[in-house]
Parts: C-alpha cells; sequence; structure tokens
C-alpha cells in the first residue's frame, strides 16, 4: 500500500469509534480492500489505532520512514 502510494501518508489513527480521515494509514487497516479484509483487531472495544501502533513497529523493522512530531504523523515506505 505504502510502494503504491509512493509519498508520505499520513496516519490518521483514531479510535474505533470515530471515523477514520479518507486516504491515511488508519483508513487502509479498517478498509475491506486490505490484505486481512477489514479492522484488524478480533474484540469490539479493542480496536482501532492501527495507525499509531503498527508505524513504528514498521520503521523498528526498516521497513519504512516515520516522522515523530506532535500531531499529524506520516509515513513512507524507505
Amino acid at each position: 500500500m505504502l510502494r503504491e502510494h509512493g509519498d508520505w501518508m499520513d496516519l490518521g489513527s483514531a479510535d474505533e469509534q470515530k471515523p477514520a480521515k479518507d486516504g491515511t494509514v488508519e483508513a487502509w487497516g479498517r478498509s475491506e480492500s486490505n490484505p486481512i479484509g477489514g479492522w484488524y483487531g478480533l474484540k469490539k472495544g479493542l480496536r482501532g489505532r492501527f495507525g499509531m501502533y503498527v508505524p513504528p513497529l514498521m520503521e523498528h523493522l526498516g521497513l519504512a520512514e516515520v516522522g515523530h512530531n506532535a500531531r499529524n504523523n506520516r509515513m513512507r515506505v524507505i
């Protein structure tokens, strides 16, 4: 998904109860078009915040570059 996007992409992390902003990493995590087919959590109430927790892991693994601002963070593929 990041390779297809090609540039910086907003993380857009949001709680499960709030809608994710279109075109963000969070929206992709919730989308039925991702490889898992939608929500990335199994138990309602414990899902959400894909855009907050997965990008730092990808950065640590050397798969992505992540901005470290106080707000409006984004990521891109390395």
